[in-house]
């Protein structure tokens, strides 16, 4: 049942629930059930510092707003855990730069 409301909330523009792995580091977003996804990788590079490393989501879902809430969770994140971010994912260059929140600027290596 659960399947079925996700394909359904991204058919119908509902709300993205972004998943947070901790164990493999990374955020996903299960797309149609749970075979498709959209994926944020991140690293450890340091005790309180995370490279942001790479977004990637599906051809037939991109254009959705996707990457965007895998960005924000992202840099959520490291707000909510104080941490420092290296961001070498271009895509997470771009959302800090289309949004450039106080608690997200101070926490990025430039």
């Amino acid at each position: 049942m659960a399947q079925a409301s996700q394909i359904s909330a991204l058919e119908l523009n509902c709300p993205i629930n972004v998943e947070h792995d901790r164990k493999r580091r990374q955020f996903t977003v299960r797309l149609n059930g749970s075979h498709d996804r959209a994926v944020l990788l991140y690293e450890y590079i340091g005790k309180k510092t995370v490279d942001l490393q790479h977004t990637e989501v599906p051809d037939a879902y991109r254009g959705r707003g996707i990457a965007k809430h895998l960005a924000k969770a992202a840099m959520d994140f490291v707000v909510e855990e104080d941490l420092k971010a290296h961001l070498t994912c271009w895509y997470i260059q771009k959302f800090v730069k289309e949004n450039p929140q106080p608690q997200y600027l101070e926490r990025v290596f430039h």
